[in-house]
């Protein structure tokens, strides 16, 4: 089975969240379930670095106003499709953002035109190939279905991938007469949403099915409170959506041969998993005790729970905890958590930066993990600290519910415990968890129990590509595969 899938970063050449995560090892996974993936990217600056003698495979004089080229080419094992237009993607800033943290004012252009080019490539604009299916991830590719649906050509099955519906591109009107749609398209049925476009919107309703990145979350965004307006739309496609948690690699992601963390260690043994604490604790300033260790690594926002994060750290420093946080986001909890490191020196840590190589040491150094998010699609983080024996501490919420079995007395008597969740999300229930975390912290036994236990749970890919792979033979025609 052949698969173009359409995404607007990909893991490891270009990643702001965990999408380009699921981009990345989503293909590699399918392999094994004989589909054979191609990926259209955007031709950000970081992507045409790390291309060697690509082949030029397609050619625009004028997509959506601009010229362009789609180039081939195989980079880390994945067989990419770039779409180099430089009028479009050759930027100093971010995937989205410039190097004011503002959005482009022209996303609206670049996505359509990607989504354009994932269209004609379904269609078989390429000499020598052309998908069976087309799997578009969040609003950045949703244009990719409404093509399809409205081009005068052969219908091409679509799967769209929500990673998180709170991010749905939504852009004025005026600017659909540029999209090369037909008129009829500015509609309820088709990409109209609330008098503007809707990128995110077009997508759910115009592919054949949809998915999420876990089942909770697939149920969450049938309500008011998570679906975000699109609710009613999604309420109507019911049938058509899929939750299937997302993977991580289990090869970049391996305590036992990861070159970024201190000292190697396996499930079975954790003896030398304590020389990364160490680590951890020198790379922050933090004092050397034998005392709990928390971690944050995340999006410092709201909707990660960061503020409750910021008005527990003193409560955390009182029961004997320390902090390492790493991550970048909204300037008052970046403030917010820099006045606690500020009032706790050797207590608490704070990098803002994004560091791909210190997540790796934090997850493999740090006791247990802090991911009390308000929502939370899939999550990956609680996933590679399941991997690392970093016990999360999470909120019962989307993915991290579906993922991470809370350590309560029927679990913990089951010995199948490997973390604790807590909920609702708020500061004393956030409270409660964390000083539950500490007295189980505290009976080495046990904790040792939830370590193993985590590190034994299947986190991989492999389960949920094969779920993929049937949710695509479902979608083509009855023989044809």
């Amino acid at each position: 089975m052949k698969v173009l899938s359409v995404a607007s970063e990909i893991y490891p050449l270009i990643k702001t969240g965990g999408l380009a995560d699921v981009a990345g090892a989503l293909p590699l996974a399918l392999q094994k379930q004989g589909v054979a993936t191609r990926t259209l990217v955007p031709g950000h600056p970081a992507v045409m670095k790390a291309l060697q003698a690509p082949v030029l495979s397609l050619q625009y004089e004028d997509l959506l106003g601009v010229r362009a080229e789609i180039l081939e080419a195989e980079v880390a094992g994945l067989k990419l499709l770039v779409l180099n237009a430089p009028d479009l993607f050759d930027r100093a800033g971010g995937p989205y953002l410039d190097q004011n943290g503002k959005d482009y004012g022209d996303n609206w252009l670049r996505f359509a035109a990607l989504s354009r080019a994932g269209a004609d490539i379904a269609q078989g604009r390429l000499p020598d190939w052309q998908p069976d299916l087309v799997h578009v991830h969040d609003w950045q590719t949703g244009l990719v279905p409404a093509y399809l649906r409205y081009d005068a050509a052969p219908a091409v099955p679509s799967v769209m991938t929500i990673h998180n519906i709170a991010f749905q591109g939504n852009f004025g009107r005026e600017i659909f007469p540029r999209l090369g749609l037909p008129p009829h398209a500015f509609d309820l049925e088709g990409v109209e949403y609330y008098g503007q476009v809707g990128y995110l919107k077009a997508g759910i309703q115009t592919a054949w099915a949809v998915s999420t990145v876990s089942p909770s979350y697939a149920e969450e965004i049938l309500t008011p409170e998570f679906g975000m307006g699109l609710e009613g739309l999604l309420n109507r496609r019911a049938s058509d959506l899929h939750g299937i948690v997302n993977g991580i690699d289990t090869d970049v992601w391996d305590p036992q041969a990861d070159t970024s963390i201190a000292k190697n260690y396996a499930a079975g043994d954790l003896k030398t998993r304590p020389a990364n604490k160490r680590a951890v604790e020198a790379q922050f300033g933090l004092v050397e005790d034998d005392g709990p260790l928390f971690c944050v690594i995340s999006r410092l926002t709201w909707q990660k729970g960061m503020d409750l994060v910021a008005q527990l750290a003193d409560d955390m420093v009182a029961q004997g905890a320390r902090l390492a946080v790493l991550g970048s986001g909204d300037a008052d909890l970046v403030g917010a958590l820099q006045a606690a490191a500020a009032r706790h020196p050797g207590r608490i840590g704070i990098a803002v930066t994004y560091n791909e190589p210190l997540s790796h040491l934090m997850q493999a150094g740090c006791d247990a993990i802090l991911i009390p998010s308000r929502f939370e699609p899939c999550g990956l983080t609680q996933l590679y600290g399941l991997r690392y024996g970093c016990v999360p501490v999470v909120s019962r919420t989307g993915g991290l519910n579906d993922t991470v079995i809370d350590a309560n007395p029927a679990a913990l008597a089951a010995k199948s415990a490997t973390g604790v969740s807590f909920g609702p999300v708020t500061l004393d229930s956030m409270r409660r968890a964390v000083r539950r975390a500490i007295r189980l912290y505290h009976d080495p036994k046990t904790w040792l129990q939830i370590q193993k236990q985590g590190m034994k749970s299947d986190v991989s890919w492999e389960k949920s590509a094969a779920i993929y792979a049937d949710l695509y033979s479902s979608l083509l025609p009855k023989g044809s595969h």
